[in-house]
């Protein structure tokens, strides 16, 4: 008999809630089961997911399996309908020890197959403490879940529910354990972390969160965001960024398109020019930081003036590790309504995209060489900067240390570095 198998696609909240989900089915004493994490971000992650569940199948003719995640919430019947799964479990059902106890007696059962109730019911967040991801380097806490808002392209929401915050002393508390239990790296991790706070009494910022932990947890070496909405950046965030070296100076913005009219179709809260300030401050108060970016390339009634645009807005913010998404319809969705771009100009204007993202990592890396950087280890031959770009060693490092590196050379996509003692 095995432990559960899990597989997950899309976010790195999806990866924390896999390992979460781990060890509530260990738990429950689940054996030879295999669970699909699902992602809805794109109609393609719907489709690697159902591809995958069939892989899954192929592989495993006995076993049974469960797919939850967000495209399971969104599409239960869409799985349903799948003779290869056994159950459709939800977003919130996913987290809850209920769930797997009572799929542990009888998964073949006559029990109902689709376990997926209102997402847009649930009201809190629990924090949920898991030990990292298969490595002692690094550990992803969860501050918050789901998005209050209603972006045209986004099924999100309609997976994820409405913006919910872990408490503040809850997450400080989870830091402390994991800093006790040797992490050296912490990652904050939700859907959308800028709203943090706002249904908390009070209604503290994402700002003070950081804040709060660099201040109560003295001994966190390491201080890493995962994502933000650049223009819900409060005052304490730009403090942290400016004055906190623990602070990681490598932040993932949430920009989407440089147009402002396709900005204003999207229905986000920012302009062009808003990014751009926001990178340029970010920049004057923290030289070192760098910038990541999701943009969406073929917007529905995006033109070529609409995607110059988008792809100056990478030097314009001086981006560097860009996620380029081809747009593509999510049912029920009012984009999907809109006039549409033709697939071929999608394809072709998202590897334009991803080849000024590669000019951009290279010359960061080139900036890199003869520079000293602390590099925390993943395994013992490969671990990141603050800037959380790629280093490897010729000589073995032990892993989840943080390592003084002085960088030699560029090797493809990665620094090579040497140890200094």
């Amino acid at each position: 008999m095995n432990a559960p198998t899990f597989t997950t696609l899309g976010c790195r909240l999806n990866a924390y809630e896999s390992e979460a989900m781990r060890e509530l089915a260990e738990n429950a004493g689940l054996q030879d089961v295999q669970v699909v994490n699902t992602c809805a971000v794109t109609a393609e992650a719907v489709r690697k997911a159902k591809k995958e569940i069939r892989k899954l199948r192929r592989e495993h003719p006995d076993a049974p399996i469960i797919v939850t995640g967000c495209a399971a919430q969104t599409e239960p019947e869409t799985f349903a309908e799948m003779v290869e799964v056994t159950r459709v479990v939800g977003n919130h059902e996913k987290m809850q020890p209920d769930t797997w106890q009572n799929l542990a007696p009888d998964l073949i059962g006559d029990t109902e197959k689709v376990i997926v109730n209102d997402i847009m019911s649930v009201t809190e967040t629990a924090g949920h403490m898991i030990d990292g991801f298969g490595t002692r380097s690094r550990a992803y806490v969860q501050v918050q879940n789901g998005c209050d808002h209603r972006c045209t392209f986004c099924i999100i929401p309609y997976g994820r529910g409405n913006s919910r915050s872990v408490p503040a002393g809850v997450v400080v508390e989870q830091i402390k354990r994991l800093v006790d239990r040797g992490f050296n790296e912490v990652v904050l991790t939700g859907v959308d972390l800028t709203s943090w706070g706002a249904d908390l009494p009070a209604a503290p910022r994402f700002g003070d969160l950081v804040m709060r932990i660099l201040k109560l947890v003295p001994d966190l070496p390491r201080l890493r965001i995962s994502s933000i909405d650049s223009i819900e950046a409060d005052e304490n965030l730009m403090q942290a960024i400016a004055t906190e070296p623990r602070l990681m100076p490598h932040l993932h913005l949430s920009l989407q398109h440089g147009d402002d009219l396709i900005l204003k179709r999207m229905k986000r809260r920012h302009l062009r020019d808003d990014a751009i300030a926001f990178t340029e401050e970010a920049l004057k108060l923290r030289p070192e930081m760098t910038f990541g970016a999701d943009i969406i390339a073929g917007f529905p009634t995006e033109t070529e003036a609409h995607f110059d645009n988008s792809l100056k807005l990478v030097s314009d913010c001086q981006l560097t590790w860009l996620h380029v998404f081809p747009y593509s319809p999510r049912h029920g969705t009012p984009a999907a309504r809109m006039p549409q771009v033709h697939g071929a100009d999608i394809k072709a204007r998202a590897a334009a995209l991803r080849h000024a993202g590669e000019q951009r990592v290279e010359q960061h890396l080139q900036a890199q060489v003869g520079r000293c950087h602390s590099v925390l280890m993943e395994n013992p031959n490969m671990g990141r900067t603050e800037q959380f770009t790629e280093v490897s060693f010729d000589q073995p490092q032990p892993e989840g240390a943080i390592v003084q590196a002085r960088i030699e050379q560029i090797e493809g996509n990665r620094l090579q570095a040497t140890a200094l003692l």
